[in-house]
């Protein structure tokens, strides 16, 4: 069954096995993805990739709160009364 590779780069479980951080480096930044038997296990990102994945995502899910209360009724408070 064919499957979408969402990378540039690919390697098998045993490169990763005999290399990890070379694995990690072949793919420039960028996210490796592992196969095992030719099909894709999962993906190999650096730690800096991977937290402007998840600072993105955590973006995302404060807009969606923005949204969720946009129409909410405002109540205005004083600075000095708190």
């Amino acid at each position: 069954m064919p499957n979408q590779i969402f990378a540039e780069t690919t390697a098998s479980v045993s490169e990763l096995k005999k290399n990890p951080m070379g694995t990690v480096a072949s793919g420039d930044g960028f996210p490796v993805a592992i196969l095992n038997r030719n099909e894709t296990a999962f993906y190999c990102i650096p730690a800096e990739a991977y937290e402007v994945l998840i600072d993105k995502l955590e973006d995302l899910e404060l807009i969606k709160l923005v949204n969720e209360r946009e129409h909410e009724e405002r109540i205005k408070v004083d600075i000095n009364d708190l």
